[in-house]
């Protein structure tokens, strides 16, 4: 990966001298995007950690990890010159140097669990909605509105392949973006990955190399999950069948199909209204229809959505439809009236 470009890229959209919110789970690869951005001399961090309460004390454990991590970095946070994540080669542009940086805290806990059961959803879309959430409303609270997140390549790369096995297009096959903007709660959040580009196995020697301590998930050895079968069993079973490294190929191509998503998406039309007219929609070839649809569901914060979902929406602007009404999933419902399509 070409680092240096990549922060100049970085420094280009977002300056030093910036606030930005940072999500840190007290996890490895969190920990050390906190440390690599405040090495390359962004001073001004939130960070935000939301306990999930999924497990019991070590949940626990980790909110209070990433306080005292705060706090220590508060009061003194020894700054290398700037190596990044898989570049090892070279030598330092300077010496250490000492400085405190005006760093925050905001720690927040929900009962992932039980908001999944009432909204009868999987614990990971609950999880996932819920810090989003947590972090839309920090971010409002603070009225700094770009949060730097640490998904790596690894992660690209298994997003790709749980989407493709549910069947999803390229809009799901793009998976997650370096710099996206998302809409929670009527806040509009600029979501960044300096790491979408790194591996695994990058994060873990620059971590040994700066002696980083971090909290060990137990359950991320947990074969339950899909992301975890699919990283422990899935991948390595197929790089034994093809007999190569697949992960590289499968980043690749999530990459390519993200860049194209993302001109798709600005040639749609604004899909922020709360309705949207069924004789349009009509008038549009199939795919489009889709997209449109699959765009506006999103402004309308609908999570989970599926082929399933799109085409029961879909359906609502057949000339023949039986029914104007169709369910959409958390217990809402698309209707057809009057002409226009809208959320109830």
């Amino acid at each position: 990966m070409n680092w240096i470009q990549t922060k100049t890229n970085l420094f280009r959209t977002f300056p030093l001298d910036g606030r930005y919110l940072i999500g840190v789970s007290g996890g490895r690869d969190s920990v050390a995007l906190l440390h690599w951005l405040m090495n390359l001399g962004y001073k001004k961090l939130i960070v935000c950690h939301l306990n999930h309460q999924l497990r019991g004390r070590s949940s626990d454990g980790d909110a209070r990890f990433v306080q005292k991590l705060v706090e220590c970095y508060k009061h003194e946070f020894v700054e290398q010159a700037p190596r990044s994540p898989g570049s090892r080669i070279g030598k330092r542009s300077g010496p250490p140097t000492i400085r405190k940086p005006d760093l925050h805290v905001e720690l927040g806990a929900v009962n992932v669990r039980a908001f999944a059961t009432k909204q009868k959803m999987s614990i990971e879309t609950a999880a996932r909605d819920s810090r989003y959430s947590f972090f839309a409303k920090v971010a409002k609270r603070r009225r700094c509105h770009t949060i730097f997140l640490a998904h790596h390549a690894d992660d690209l790369v298994e997003t790709f392949l749980i989407n493709l096995f549910r069947g999803a297009g390229t809009a799901g096959l793009s998976g997650m973006r370096e710099i996206s903007t998302r809409r929670i709660d009527a806040v509009d959040l600029a979501i960044v990955r300096p790491f979408l580009g790194v591996w695994r196995n990058e994060i873990d020697i620059y971590v040994r190399e700066h002696r980083i301590k971090f909290r060990e998930d137990g359950s991320n050895k947990n074969l339950n999950p899909l992301r975890n079968r699919i990283r422990h069993r899935v991948i390595p079973y197929l790089e034994r069948v093809v007999g190569r490294n697949i992960r590289s190929a499968i980043w690749r191509a999530a990459a390519i199909a993200g860049e194209e998503e993302d001109w798709i998406e600005k040639q749609l039309p604004d899909s922020t209204d709360a309705q949207f007219s069924v004789a349009r929609l009509r008038a549009l070839p199939v795919a489009l229809q889709r997209r449109i649809i699959l765009k506006w569901l999103r402004a309308q914060n609908i999570s989970e959505i599926s082929f399933d979902v799109i085409e029961r929406v879909r359906s609502l602007a057949d000339h023949d439809a039986a029914t104007a009404k169709v369910n959409l999933p958390q217990d809402r419902h698309a209707r057809r009236r009057a002409g226009k399509v809208f959320v109830e």
